[in-house]
């Protein structure tokens, strides 16, 4: 009786609808914004990871350049590396700088072997991958630079010391990640292309090993083992000691400027819970108000002060149940179309992806979910205060 008296009273009020659906609106503004910005750093972190892997393991002596110091690689330690938990490959590749030229125009790239396809398939746009001698897949931003198609031949320049070696190589396919920054830099090759161009012997030299994981929580932990498991080592030779690099080592600028992302998650989430907050606090003190003469009645029959803000704050948490109920309903189901149609697009020359990625946190959702009716609740003890300064006496007078 309590229950659809106060129910009828707050329908009769504007103002509390809008608490409520302000509280909507919060709840589904959190939503969207963990899982954007999960989606965002998630696809960008496998985007940079595709290009370079999560772990490096190359020469003691890099220059920070794709110009590495060769190191040798055994297949046993191709097997110990690729043996450590969470690792899902642990292989060779090779990179060289150097330019392609055609008899209009000219481009710098880096030449990069290696026989993991799995990333560049995935995001291969026209032709196949390449598999024989001196071919190579292009990105498409480069092919439309430098006027060329799949099928044609280009040649390419890459300087050592000594001399300027030429090659000549086939355009098999064209692949494109939005990925502006490496899209426009990097050309594949199988292997054992690239590696002619290190003038490796039978040794296996390589620029270095990839290490890709299943799990980029333990990125840290892994990178640690292969550290200290190579620390102390050198090659046969007594020299070039191998050095372990992450992809957040590799990449600090990208890597910083996610950091930032995980700031604004925090300031909108803390605004979003303030305004829910003052939302129920005002749709309480509503309610209170609106049920002044019910209280008068209930304290002249006896009840206590308990008792009384028992029954309006289960009505606010049904409020607010209502509201993060909605918000859910309404948060999830616009991401679920984000994540199925790709409906908002992004400029990828500025974000590195072509549409807002979105990634269902349910962790993170459900600690949200938690924590927003956790606080409304101990919010509006508070004002529910009011309930005690009111009177029998009073209430019989103002009526």
């Amino acid at each position: 009786m309590y229950f659809s008296q106060l129910g009828e009273q707050r329908n009769s009020r504007p103002a509390v609808r809008v608490a409520l659906a302000g509280m909507i609106v919060g709840v589904l503004v959190m939503i969207l914004t963990i899982c954007i910005v999960v989606g965002f750093k998630q696809t960008i972190t496998q985007k940079v990871a595709g290009f370079g892997a999560h772990i490096q393991v190359v020469s003691f002596d890099n220059n920070n350049t794709y110009d590495l110091q060769p190191i040798s690689v055994s297949d046993s330690m191709l097997a110990v590396l690729g043996s450590y938990p969470h690792v899902k490959a642990a292989a060779p590749f090779v990179t060289k700088p150097g330019m392609l030229k055609t008899a209009d125009n000219f481009q710098g790239m880096v030449l990069k072997g290696t026989d993991y396809w799995d990333f560049f398939a995935a995001n291969i746009v026209e032709g196949v991958l390449p598999e024989k001698q001196q071919e190579i897949l292009l990105s498409r931003p480069m092919a439309q630079k430098l006027g060329l198609e799949v099928g044609e031949a280009v040649n390419a320049y890459f300087v050592d010391a000594q001399e300027v070696r030429a090659r000549r190589f086939k355009i098999v396919g064209l692949y494109e990640t939005g990925f502006g920054q490496f899209d426009e830099l990097f050309v594949l090759t199988p292997l054992a292309t690239a590696q002619r161009l290190l003038a490796a012997d039978a040794r296996g030299e390589y620029s270095g090993v990839e290490i890709l994981l299943d799990d980029m929580r333990y990125l840290d932990e892994v990178a640690d083992r292969i550290y200290f498991a190579t620390v102390h080592h050198y090659d046969e030779d007594g020299y070039n000691a191998y050095y372990v690099q992450t992809l957040h080592q590799q990449n600090p600028a990208i890597f910083a400027w996610l950091d930032l992302l995980d700031m604004n998650v925090v300031v909108i989430i803390i605004l979003m819970l303030l305004v829910s907050g003052f939302n129920m606090v005002s749709g309480l003190i509503i309610l209170i108000l609106d049920g002044i003469p019910l209280i008068g009645t209930l304290k002249a029959l006896g009840a206590d002060n308990t008792f009384v803000r028992r029954i309006f704050l289960t009505q606010a948490a049904m409020l607010i149940g209502k509201g993060v109920l909605w918000g859910n309903v309404i948060g999830l189901g616009l991401a679920a179309v984000q994540y199925w149609t790709h409906l908002v697009p992004l400029e990828a020359a500025t974000y590195y992806v072509s549409y807002v990625p979105v990634t269902f946190a349910w962790g993170w959702i459900i600690v949200l979910n938690v924590l927003t009716i956790g606080l409304s609740l101990l919010i509006l003890l508070l004002p529910s205060l009011i309930i005690t300064k009111i009177s029998p006496a009073q209430v019989m007078r103002f009526e």
